[in-house]
């Protein structure tokens, strides 16, 4: 079998278990077409010893017919999971030379699964940015690129190493976290399919914190059936993380039938916003006649506090990331500035603070620290901790009117050039996660999939919102959605 880092996870797998193909070809092929791709900057430690190590294990076990669900099949880890012996930074400067000696949950159960881990993957310093810009290795860069023009574009971010890896067939599927869409939002600018779990779902252990009330794991693949198998490899409880949920998993891949009669597609009026181009509005409309065509019902609802999402996320997710990150002080592991003659254990916090963080961790952590501080605590935290609970009352009345699913656009254009926004108002950035950031206030599960290209050839992506542990519901009407939309379409090799 030829150009086999293209084959996605059930293709592989099957390929596996037939015994057209090893698992150590399958690593040979995907660690050959990263070493072909430093131009895209996605995986910044490369691990191929280890990789070759456990495809070789993994060959054993399929021999001897006792291959679990991801026996064999290589994957990206995105940076911010701790892997044991393995540089785990966050992608950020302070946590340079660190190497866990501990595996993060999620991915020990991939390992247990039987995958294969190529490497780690670039990504926002500690998940903060929307397009990979702010990275201590450089800006990962998307696969694809506008017609008939070389500009590099953005994959998104956080997880924007995990999406152009993927896009650009670098490993069968990657690891993402999901804080305000941060696997949603680059899945959908690279063609790929991206879903962020009901919160608990996913252990968070030995996953580098950035806001601890929002930020959940999940996989980032090249088709809904890869995503169903391989989120059933991450989740499960973890008596390690206090908010992992003490339930079953069930097997998604199995509820993958794309029968989705007489489902309630609900379309809120709110997602509708002035200056929204017109290729979201059609792709969106587009979206909903594939669903009715498929049998769902189509109904109008309203989320009546969508419009105050974005500012309670950007009170309450910087406010939670300036008490996470007050560990990074040069004491116990990571950076420490280098000192003068007289200077105390106060300068040393502040120098290796002010030259381990980038300019946008800075920011946030300077404002997450405001809207705590005495006086500002009510007004800011406390107001969007209640505009949060209003906004997750918005989704359980739509869902207890019968609503199955909610469609609205991932993203609120096609990707953008690297560059276009890092001058600007980091306002403008932060808009980029105007579709997504209700999803995590009110901790539910959601998922980009694929529907279409823009006027220039990029792609595009719908998102599907879920009930809170029906993962496997949404899963099958993305797959149904998947299914009616055709997209195949792939980036044109350049790097």
């Amino acid at each position: 079998m030829s150009d086999l880092n293209k084959l996605g996870l059930a293709e592989a797998r099957d390929a596996l278990r037939k015994r057209d193909t090893t698992s150590v070809e399958l690593t040979e092929a995907c660690l050959k077409a990263i070493d072909a791709a430093d131009a895209l900057n996605a995986f910044v430690h490369k691990t191929p010893e280890m990789a070759i190590e456990r495809a070789k294990a993994a060959d054993l076990r399929i021999k001897a017919g006792e291959a679990p669900s991801m026996c064999g099949l290589p994957v990206g880890i995105k940076d911010l999971f701790c892997t044991k012996g393995v540089p785990s930074q966050a992608a950020s400067g302070i946590l340079e030379g660190f190497k866990p000696e501990y595996e993060s949950t999620v991915s020990q159960k991939l390992a247990d699964a039987g995958s294969v881990m190529l490497g780690k993957l670039n990504m926002d310093e500690f998940a903060m940015g929307s397009s990979n810009e702010t990275s201590v290795y450089g800006n990962a860069v998307s696969p694809w690129r506008r017609d008939g023009d070389t500009a590099e574009l953005t994959p998104g971010g956080s997880s924007g190493g995990s999406a152009s890896a993927v896009a650009a067939d670098l490993c069968l599927a990657a690891t993402g976290t999901d804080t305000g869409g941060s696997i949603r939002q680059p899945a959908a600018f690279t063609g790929t399919v991206g879903i962020k779990p009901t919160y608990g779902r996913c252990s968070r252990w030995g996953i580098v914190a950035f806001a601890s009330s929002l930020d959940q794991a999940g996989p980032m693949t090249k088709s809904v059936r890869d995503a169903a198998i391989m989120l059933e490899a991450m989740c499960g409880h973890d008596p390690k993380d206090s908010t992992s949920a003490e339930l079953a998993v069930p097997d998604f891949e199995a509820m993958l039938t794309g029968d989705i009669k007489g489902k309630k597609i609900g379309i809120p009026k709110e997602y509708r916003m002035d200056g929204m181009p017109g290729g979201i509005e059609k792709l969106w409309a587009d979206g909903a006649e594939m669903l009715k065509a498929a049998g769902a019902e189509i109904v109008d609802i309203s989320l009546p506090h969508t419009k105050y999402a974005l500012p309670a996320y950007y009170v309450i997710a910087p406010a939670e990331a300036s008490s996470n990150l007050a560990r990074y002080d040069g004491v116990r592991y990571g950076q420490r500035a280098a000192l003068e003659a007289g200077d105390g254990i106060t300068e040393m916090y502040e120098k290796t603070r002010a030259e381990g963080f980038g300019h946008e961790v800075q920011r946030r952590v300077m404002v997450g620290t405001y809207v705590l501080s005495a006086g500002f605590y009510d007004a800011y935290y406390n107001r969007a901790r209640r505009v949060r609970t209003l906004i997750k009352k918005d989704f359980e009345d739509a869902f207890a009117a019968g609503v199955d699913a909610i469609l609205t656009p991932a993203t609120p254009s096609a990707a953008f050039g690297l560059g276009e926004m890092t001058d600007a108002d980091p306002v403008q950035m932060y808009l980029n996660d105007v579709f997504t950031v209700t999803v995590n206030l009110a901790g539910l599960p959601g998922i980009a999939v694929p529907a279409g290209l823009d006027s220039q050839g990029l792609p595009l992506g719908l998102q599907l919102i879920g009930k809170p542990w029906e993962e496997g519901d949404l899963l099958n009407t993305a797959y149904a959605l998947e299914n009616a939309a055709g997209f195949v379409a792939k980036p044109q090799q350049w790097w």
